[in-house]
Formats: C-alpha cells, structure tokens, sequence
C-alpha cells in the first residue's frame, strides 16, 4: 500500500516465488539502514490503522528495533475507539508488565488466549523502552498500560527530553 493506503503491488502464483518477488520489491522500496535513537516516534499510520491500542504494537516494535536500550518511545494513536480487544483489554492492565509476561508465560502454547500477543509484544518492549502514548484515551487508563499518557505529541516530547535530555538523539519513523 502506498501513503493513499493504494495497493500499488501484488503476487499470485508459486507461493514461494511470488513470496521472493514481493519481499524484493517491498526492499528496494522501503528498505533503509537502521538509525538508532534515545527518542523515537513514531505511529500506526492514521485511521483505521490507529483506531484502538491493540493495533499500535506493529509500530512500536519498529520504534524497539530503532530506540537504544534505555531510551523512549513515543507512540502517537488516536485510539478513538478505545483499547481494543476484551482479552486484551483485560490482559494489558492487569497489573505491571512483570506481573503480565509472569502470568502469560505459565498458559500453554497450545491454550493461547486470543489476543495475547498484543500484550506480550508490549510488555516485552516496556521493559526495555519506557512508552509515551499519545491519544484520545483516559490518562488513567494509559497509565493503567503500564505507558506514560500524553495529549499531544509536543507534550509526549517535552516528556521525554526531561527523561533523556535536551540533547538527546531522535529518531522519527513517519511510515
């Protein structure tokens, strides 16, 4: 999909060749080298793509893979219609993120619950990267997401240069 969220490209056929022609067209279109920040921004795209919590873990385990390990990332979603997921609504505050990976690692592979993943990926990540997220949502219940609320995204910035400092590297992943 283009920026006008177009489809500008598609494969059918062998599955495995179709497979080897998209991934080097997706390379050669949006592949850069890995540029590493105390702060990094970044977001879901816009609606529908930003439309809950549970659809932003995609961008911020890009921001992850960008943001040093003891710097922040800034997640901005508009979040208009809430959390997401009942599971994961219920999953993402149920307590710290230690008390979240202990009580998911013990569920069997097997017996998953639907929409875990969600808020395994975050509590992977906000053990490493303390998360500002930036949207419509509850202060509360942000913080209840083991994330730092803020209302905008000069607020979320403002937030994290008084954690990293005013000379502090960021990196803005706009895609």
């Amino acid at each position: 999909m283009n920026s006008e969220k177009k489809v500008i490209a598609a494969w059918a056929g062998d599955i495995e060749k179709s497979h080897a022609e998209g991934v080097k067209f997706v390379r050669e279109l949006a592949q850069c080298p890995s540029i590493e920040g105390d702060i990094v921004i970044t977001s879901n795209g816009g609606y529908p793509l930003d439309q809950n919590m549970y659809q932003s873990p995609k961008a911020v385990a890009t921001a992850a893979a960008c943001c040093k390990e003891d710097g922040v990332i800034i997640m901005c979603a508009s979040c208009c219609g809430g959390l997401g997921g009942t599971n994961f609504e219920k999953l993402i505050q149920m307590g710290t993120v230690d008390e979240i990976d202990a009580y998911l690692s013990k569920i069997p592979s097997k017996e998953s619950i639907s929409e875990q993943w969600c808020a395994q990926i975050y509590s992977r990540i906000i053990k490493r990267n303390p998360i500002i997220f930036v949207s419509q949502l509850d202060p509360e219940v942000v913080k209840k997401c083991n994330m730092i609320p803020a209302s905008s995204p000069d607020e979320a910035l403002a937030i994290a240069y008084k954690m990293k400092g005013e000379d502090a590297r960021v990196v803005v992943i706009p895609d």
